[in-house]
This record gives C-alpha cells, sequence and structure tokens, in this order.
C-alpha cells in the first residue's frame, strides 16, 4: 500500500480511500503535493505520515503552483514521475481556484484530485463553492428564515475544460 494504514481519518472517510486507491493506480513513480485541509490533518499527525511515496503539504491556495514547480523541475532534470495534487473542495472550488486555473492555462502535466464533500468539514461545516443549492451549513442554516444555500454549485468541470484540460 503506497497509503498506508495508521492514519486518523474518520472510519470510512471517502478522501482516505480514494488516497489509496489513486496510489496503487498510480504506482511508485508519483509524488503528491497535497493542500492544507482535512487529508493532510489525518494522514501526517507529526512524526508519523501515511504516504509511502514522496508527498508535500502545501497551503489551501497553492497546491497547483507547488505542482506546477514540481513538474517544471522534473522536466528540467528529465525526470518522469507523476504528479498529483489532492485538494479539498474548499481548496479546489474556492481558496485554489487562481492556482489550478494557472496550471492548467499553462498546461502542466499534472493530474488534480479534489475529494468533494460540498462544504468545509474540518474547520465547522461552513458554506463552500461546491455546496449545493438548498444546502444546510453553519454558514447558510435553513430555517424560518432561509431556506439554505442560496448559490448553485459551481460548475468546475466546465470551468476546467474551458482552460482546455484534457
Amino acid at each position: 500500500e503506497l497509503f498506508d494504514c495508521g492514519h486518523r481519518a474518520c472510519g470510512g472517510c471517502g478522501a482516505a480511500l480514494a488516497a489509496r486507491l489513486v496510489l496503487k493506480g498510480a504506482g511508485t513513480n508519483t509524488i503528491v503535493v497535497s493542500a492544507t485541509g482535512c487529508m493532510e490533518v489525518f494522514s501526517t499527525p507529526y512524526p508519523e505520515t501515511a504516504w509511502k511515496v514522496p508527498w508535500i503539504h502545501s497551503l489551501f491556495e497553492n497546491a497547483s503552483a507547488v505542482a506546477s514547480g514540481v513538474v517544471a523541475s522534473l522536466q528540467k532534470q528529465g525526470r518522469t514521475e507523476k504528479v498529483i495534487v489532492m485538494g479539498g473542495d474548499g481548496a479546489t472550488f474556492d481558496i485554489g481556484m487562481l492556482c489550478i486555473s494557472g496550471a492548467f492555462e499553462r498546461g502542466h502535466d499534472l493530474t488534480y484530485i479534489c475529494y468533494d464533500n460540498e462544504a468545509y468539514m474540518n474547520t465547522g461545516i461552513q458554506r463552500s463553492g461546491a455546496t449545493p443549492y438548498d444546502a444546510s451549513t453553519t454558514t447558510s442554516p435553513a430555517g424560518s428564515c432561509s431556506f439554505g444555500n442560496k448559490r448553485p454549485k459551481k460548475d468546475m468541470p466546465q470551468i476546467l475544460a474551458a482552460h482546455g484540460a484534457p
């Protein structure tokens, strides 16, 4: 296993399963860049790590920029490692959109995986750009004065396709 047991994810966590399966498919010749978020918190409690491949922790907003730098460095060295970015919906749909846009617009050879749980779950279930219309969160509560989130979920596949993403 390239994403090992012993991490501190909640039982049945989709992000932990996604990391495990992604790395099974990607193999050992892989470098992972992970945005701040649940996955970083549960997979790397100091001094431990669940990652058995090179792994880089970045800020919420710059995982794609860090990955772009890794891709450029690998290309300069003539190396062929796969570069995978993993981020939650907050780091993907909202906070990190600028850097994702830049990486895709420049055509960097990386794979971006968003584990979308439709809200900022790690910090109290606040609304994000991935929160569906009508959903109730702590910052868009449903009740007598509101029906919940008043905005539609961002269409990230269309946004990335507009950048010429494969």
